[in-house]
């Protein structure tokens, strides 16, 4: 019990955030449905409750994820998140089939709804704390980065990184920029069912907040997806090979991996270096890329070989037919 809450305290802090307030969102749009019978408020009621729980979820995960290797799984539990992220997708797609569902019927069935201020109210309380949480969420994904913006830049340079940011942070940033959006939408159909004639536009507001919800679903779902098998990270591996072709006694880079598991990052290395070179400057050379390599932001494992000088200009050579192409 112990490992666990030590586990629970390197958790996302993004997703426990969203998680805790998304349930207060939640709590607080179920009750006006009960009482205003709004299909618009049905919509996004289900949307926080999704959000609510799969944040949990990725929270727990992210934690669970940072457990140590034991015997039984020596390469660790990094892809963990990955596979948790999974399943929390299918929570949100299941609240996205009853939204889309529950707006159709209203379309085919338009009714006028009442409590139009408790309505209103308690979508606008509900639109600022998920402002708040994208918000977060955004200064997140810059810190686990290394960017810095402030002011209206932040929101662009967010955007701008969002593909470097750990899953569970990328899944709450996208879940709260698509229930912002979706609580903007809700309050338009709110006040133009009251003030018009135009009763289905709840219905129709329901539907677009279940594909937005759906969207989430399918570009998280296609992510974790490629987690869980093991996806090389291209960035990393540009940085990380002009890092080491950097270093004066390297050659040329025979092989450079880097693999992305969950929050993780394993790099496999084998470099080229002069023959003539003892056992212990050799081990020198070793010792000083990887101190190099895990000093770069996620590096959990480095593994590095040396072979001898062939004059053959690998690395260069592969960067040429990368950038051809």
């Amino acid at each position: 019990m112990g490992e666990l809450f030590r586990l629970l305290k390197k958790g996302n802090k993004s997703a426990l955030i969203a998680a805790i307030v998304n349930t207060i969102i939640a709590i607080a749009k179920g009750v006006a449905y009960s009482f205003t019978g709004n299909v618009a408020l049905f919509a996004e009621t289900m949307h926080s409750v999704g959000d609510a729980a799969n944040q949990f979820f990725v929270f727990v995960g992210s934690a669970l994820s940072k457990k140590s290797p034991t015997k039984r799984f020596p390469n660790g539990f990094g892809r963990l998140v990955n596979l948790v992220l999974l399943f929390a997708v299918l929570i949100v797609g299941i609240m996205a089939y009853e939204t889309i569902k529950e707006g159709y019927h209203h379309i085919l069935h338009p009714a006028e709804s009442g409590g139009f201020l408790i309505n209103v109210s308690v979508l606008g309380f509900a639109l600022i704390l998920e402002i708040y949480v994208l918000y977060k969420a955004m200064k997140e994904v810059l810190h686990e980065v290394g960017a810095e913006a402030g002011g209206f830049k932040i929101f662009v340079t967010s955007f701008t990184h969002l593909n470097r940011a750990k899953p569970a942070t990328k899944l709450v940033f996208m879940e709260d920029l698509v229930a912002t959006s979706g609580g903007l939408l809700a309050i338009c159909a709110v006040v133009i069912s009251n003030f018009t004639d135009i009763h289905w536009v709840e219905g129709a507001a329901s539907i677009i907040i279940g594909f937005m919800m759906f969207f989430v679903v399918g570009r998280v779902f296609l992510d974790n997806a490629a987690g869980v098998i093991g996806r090389s990270d291209e960035e990393m591996e540009a940085r990380i090979g002009e890092m080491v072709m950097a270093d004066p006694d390297v050659k040329d880079i025979q092989e450079l991996v880097v693999v992305k598991e969950g929050e993780d990052v394993h790099v496999e290395l084998e470099v080229e270096i002069d023959p003539k070179l003892t056992v212990a400057q050799a081990d020198d050379i070793k010792d000083r890329l990887q101190a190099d390599i895990m000093a770069e932001k996620g590096v959990k494992h480095v593994t590095i070989e040396f072979d001898e000088e062939d004059h053959i200009n690998t690395w260069e050579n592969k960067n040429s037919s990368e950038n051809k192409q």
